[in-house]
């Protein structure tokens, strides 16, 4: 399969090359002084990786966490290049469940190179998004990683709505004594876990971002934009915490129902026993007289 998904060649913001493969983008990148490279991948093979790697001196750590897949997410910094991991989430309604997708980040001087494991996010709209405000996308590699960031974490209010969704059906299926909620309590419970792991991290990896966008004297548009993002993920991840909780509470409440379920079966159980045992009593009197 063909893991280049789109590679482009920008100067001052606007595509001047799409090359088809990785030698053709690192040749044309030498011939743009100016220019940035925007390497989009999918499930990249080792020697593509290997032959990044060895263009724009990746370090060999982060080449082996872009392979392996599996990380929690993080910003790391190797000299002058940052490799971000994130977790991007969907909620698919068919199945009322959430899906998580992984996303890896290089950022250098003059490249962005994504490697996407997994259906989300979707990258090729953010990179319309950001073609279409060249003055934004001119500000470098930076302004493109902010887009990702801000995609990743926009797509994360979905899920939080479609589980809230879930959460109000379940109080319901409680309260109704469904004997499947519980099930759906512990499947739920577990994707918030996943859900806490991907958005967690991210609140500290956007204020150590926003602390070397200060440092490094990154434009101030853009140290506005991140914040917001910081903003829009604290909350997301404050929400995820109040979802687990919950769920920890309903648990509590659905044992409770059920074992009230159970001691009242109980107890009609033995009051039945107690009215056949009388029954018994009368008829074997009768026997008694009768014969």
């Amino acid at each position: 399969h063909n893991s280049v998904i789109d590679s482009a060649v920008y100067r001052e913001g606007r595509r001047v090359a799409s090359p088809t493969t990785l030698a053709e983008t690192f040749r044309r990148l030498r011939e743009q002084p100016e220019g940035m490279a925007w390497i989009g991948l999918h499930r990249p093979t080792e020697s593509e990786l290997h032959s990044l790697a060895a263009e724009f001196n990746l370090h060999p750590l982060s080449i082996e966490d872009a392979l392996e897949a599996h990380q929690r997410p993080k910003l790391e910094r190797y000299g002058d290049t940052l490799f971000v991991v994130l977790r991007a989430a969907r909620y698919l309604d068919a199945q009322e469940e959430v899906d998580f997708g992984e996303l890896h980040v290089f950022v250098g001087p003059d490249f962005l190179i994504t490697v996407r494991h997994g259906a989300a996010p979707d990258l090729s709209s953010v990179r319309r998004r950001m073609e279409e405000s060249p003055d934004l996308l001119s500000l470098g590699p930076e302004a493109a990683l902010y887009a990702i960031l801000d995609a990743v974490v926009d797509g994360y209010a979905p899920v939080v709505a479609g589980v809230q969704n879930d959460m109000d059906e379940i109080e319901t299926e409680v309260f109704r004594g469904d004997p499947e909620v519980s099930r759906r309590i512990y499947e739920l419970s577990r994707e918030m876990v996943e859900f806490q792991r991907a958005t967690r991290p991210l609140v500290g990896m956007l204020h150590a971002l926003m602390a070397g966008f200060a440092k490094y004297g990154t434009d101030e548009e853009l140290q506005r934009y991140l914040r917001d993002v910081a903003d829009h993920v604290t909350h997301t991840s404050e929400r995820v915490d109040g979802f687990r909780q919950a769920l920890t509470e309903i648990l509590t409440v659905n044992a409770t129902l059920v074992s009230q379920q159970q001691n009242a079966e109980m107890r009609a159980l033995a009051e039945a026993g107690f009215e056949q045992n009388e029954e018994i009593k009368k008829i074997s009197s009768w026997a008694a007289i009768l014969f």
